[in-house]
């Protein structure tokens, strides 16, 4: 199986934004997002469905979801973290992470995902730098 592109990620080959990062799970913000601070967390072990992953890993991915949700929400002053799995982009399991209290904006941002319009958050690169580095959990390893 070749690599993911998020195996890449992993592996230091493709660069990101990380957030966080611990023995099985890595959370990076997607490059493409609803809102700042979309972040994707995904297991270290590549596996294509969220329910074919062994049960540890399972565990770990939303163990991870549910720390970067709380941080994010913390950190950007949001009362909500919307929390997707699509599966349909890349084989590998990743759930987005969403952080933002204004519902008609993430419908409006899923519903350009289907027809192709651009994103209505287009964040500049020096964005998700700053993003990072506000959401970023120092106790990762």
């Amino acid at each position: 199986m070749q690599d993911s592109v998020f195996t890449k990620i992993i592996k230091g080959k493709i660069p990101c934004y990380k957030v966080y990062e611990d023995a099985k799970t890595f959370a990076f913000l997607d490059i493409e997002p609803y809102f700042p601070g979309h972040t994707l967390v995904v297991p270290k072990v590549q596996i294509e469905k969220f329910d074919d992953l062994p049960d540890e890993d399972y565990q770990a991915v939303f163990s991870t979801v549910r720390k970067v949700a709380k941080q994010l929400k913390t950190k950007l002053g949001v009362e909500h973290a919307i929390v997707q799995i699509f599966g349909f982009d890349v084989p590998h399991v990743h759930v987005h992470i969403m952080p933002t209290d204004d519902s008609q904006a993430f419908y409006q941002a899923a519903a350009t995902r289907v027809t192709g319009e651009p994103y209505p958050y287009q964040p500049m690169p020096e964005d998700f730098a700053e993003i990072a580095k506000k959401v970023r959990m120092e106790d990762d390893i």
